[in-house]
C-alpha cells in the first residue's frame, strides 16, 4: 500500500493498468532504432495529446516533450528513453519482436528491446496519464521528456535543439531504468551512480593478398587479433584495483572470403569509467596500444581512431538522492529501497539534462525481473556480488522484464519522486 505525498497521485490507477500492459507489448512487439524512433513518437506524442497535455514532436531529432502547467509551483522534469537495440530477442515471448532495421551503416540488423527501454516509456505515460487525471490534487509544471536515441547520446542532441529556451526550466530532473533485480526493489546512490563512456571506431591497414601467400600481405586480421587481446591488459596492468574501468571490443569486420586476406580490419571499442583521471589513463592506453600494434604489425599506414560518442559520468545530487530515497521508501516499504554500494558500470546520458539546466539529478533503478528466480539468493549478496549467469540482464536477447507489476512499480516510483517536489495534497515542498 502506498503511503505519503504520492498517494492523492495514484488515484484511479488500477483501472488504468490493463491499457499500460497493452501499451508496453506494443511497443515491445515494435522497437525501433536510435533517432528511428518514428512510431514510438506517434504513439507517445498521441497519448500525451488524449491526456491533455501541451505536445512538442521531433525534438532533436525523434524526441517528444509534453508539458503540463497546473498553477504556481516547481518544474520538475521526468524522462524516458524511447530507442532498441540491434538484437535479435530470444525470449520466446508472444509479444516478441520480429522487427528489422537498416542501421547508419547501411546494413540490415534485428531490433529488440533489449535494455527496457519500452518498460521506461510505459510507465513515464502511466504518470503522465496519472498527473493529467488528478490536476486537482497537486500545483506546478512538470515537463515529461521522451528522448530519442539514448544509447548513442540523444539528450545532448535535444539539448542542442534548443532544448534550455523551448520548455520551463526545471528545478529537478528524475529518470529510472529497469534493471535485472527482483520486481519491487529500487536502488540509487548519492554522487556517481553510472560510469562514463567512450565510444571509438579503430581501422587499422594492411595488405591484401591471397590466403596461400599471407608473406606477400600484411595481415589486418592478425593485427586486430593483437589489438583485441593487448587490450585486454589495459585494466588488469594498468587501471589500480580500487579504481573501476571496463574495455570492450564489441565489434569486429574484416574480409569477404576465407583465402584472401583483407586491407583493412574495423574494431569497435567501448570504455567504461568512474574518474576523469582514470578515463584519461585507458583511453591513452588504448590509442597506445592501437598504435603500437599497428607499428609491430608493419601497417602501411597508421590507424583511423576517432569517436562514436562519449557520456559524462551520471551523479546523483545528495540531497536530492536522499528526498527520493525517502519519497520511494513511502510509497513501496523503506525495506525495499536499497543504497547501491559503488557507482555501476552501465552509463546514460541522463545527466546531461541536469547539467544543462545547472540543477540537481537524480537517477535509480527498478526491479523488473520474476522474484521467484531470487528466491535461493540474499538479497544483499546481490548487492555485493552481482547476478547469477542464469538472470538475463540488459543487452542480452533474453532479457525481458515482467510486465506485471513492473508498470504499476515504475509508475509509482516516478509519481512518489514527483510529488516531493510538487505541492501536493500531502505536501512535502
Amino acid at each position: 500500500m502506498t503511503t505519503g505525498a504520492v498517494t492523492p497521485l495514484l488515484s484511479g490507477f488500477p483501472d488504468r493498468l490493463p491499457g499500460l500492459r497493452a501499451l508496453y507489448e506494443d511497443l515491445h512487439a515494435h522497437p525501433e532504432l536510435s533517432f528511428q524512433e518514428f512510431r514510438t513518437a506517434g504513439v507517445v506524442a498521441a497519448l500525451l495529446r488524449e491526456q491533455g497535455w501541451d505536445v512538442t514532436e521531433n525534438v532533436g531529432g525523434t524526441g517528444v516533450v509534453g508539458v503540463l502547467a497546473n498553477g504556481e509551483g516547481p518544474v520538475v522534469l521526468l524522462r524516458a528513453d524511447m530507442d532498441g537495440l540491434p538484437v535479435e530477442e530470444q525470449t520466446g515471448l508472444p509479444y516478441a519482436s520480429r522487427e528489422t532495421a537498416v542501421d547508419g551503416e547501411g546494413h540490415q540488423v534485428p531490433v529488440m528491446h533489449a535494455c527496457g527501454h519500452d518498460m521506461h516509456v510505459t510507465c513515464l505515460i502511466g504518470a503522465t496519464a496519472q498527473l493529467a487525471a488528478t490536476r486537482g490534487k497537486w500545483r506546478g509544471t512538470v515537463v515529461a521528456v521522451f528522448q530519442p536515441a539514448e544509447e548513442v547520446g540523444g539528450a545532448p542532441a535535444m539539448i542542442e535543439d534548443g532544448f534550455l529556451d523551448r520548455f520551463p526550466r526545471a528545478e529537478v530532473c528524475l529518470g529510472q531504468h529497469v534493471a535485472p533485480a527482483p520486481v519491487g526493489f529500487v536502488g540509487t546512490r548519492p554522487g556517481p551512480v553510472m560510469a562514463a563512456s567512450d565510444s571509438l571506431r579503430v581501422r587499422l591497414f594492411g595488405r591484401g593478398g591471397h590466403g596461400s601467400a599471407p608473406e606477400t600481405a600484411i595481415d589486418p586480421i592478425v593485427m586486430a587479433a593483437a589489438v583485441v587481446m593487448r587490450l585486454q591488459t589495459v585494466v588488469s596492468r594498468e587501471v589500480g584495483a580500487g579504481q573501476t574501468a571496463v574495455v570492450t571490443v564489441g565489434s569486429l569486420h574484416a574480409g569477404t572470403k576465407e583465402n584472401i586476406i583483407p586491407d583493412h580490419a574495423d574494431l569497435r571499442i567501448n570504455i567504461r569509467s568512474t574518474t576523469p583521471a582514470v578515463r584519461e589513463r585507458v583511453l591513452a592506453a588504448v590509442e597506445r596500444i592501437v598504435r603500437a600494434e599497428a607499428a609491430a604489425s608493419g601497417a602501411p599506414k597508421e590507424p583511423e581512431i576517432a569517436g562514436i560518442n562519449s557520456f559524462p559520468v551520471t551523479v546523483n545530487e545528495a540531497r536530492a538522492t536522499a528526498t527520493v530515497l525517502t519519497a520511494i521508501g513511502e510509497a513501496l516499504g523503506a525495506e525495499r529501497v536499497f543504497t547501491l554500494p559503488q557507482t555501476l558500470t552501465g552509463s546514460e546520458d541522463f545527466g546531461v539534462f541536469g547539467t544543462a539546466l545547472g540543477v540537481p539529478s537524480v537517477f535509480w533503478h527498478f526491479g523488473g525481473a520474476d522474484p521467484a528466480l531470487f528466491t535461493h539468493l540474499d538479497p544483499d549478496a546481490l548487492l555485493t556480488d552481482g547476478l547469477p549467469d542464469t538472470i538475463p540482464a540488459n543487452h542480452s536477447p533474453h532479457f525481458a522484464p515482467v510486465p506485471d507489476p513492473t508498470i504499476q512499480i515504475g509508475v509509482t516510483t516516478l509519481l512518489a519522486a514527483a510529488a516531493r517536489w510538487l505541492h501536493t495534497e500531502d505536501d512535502h515542498a
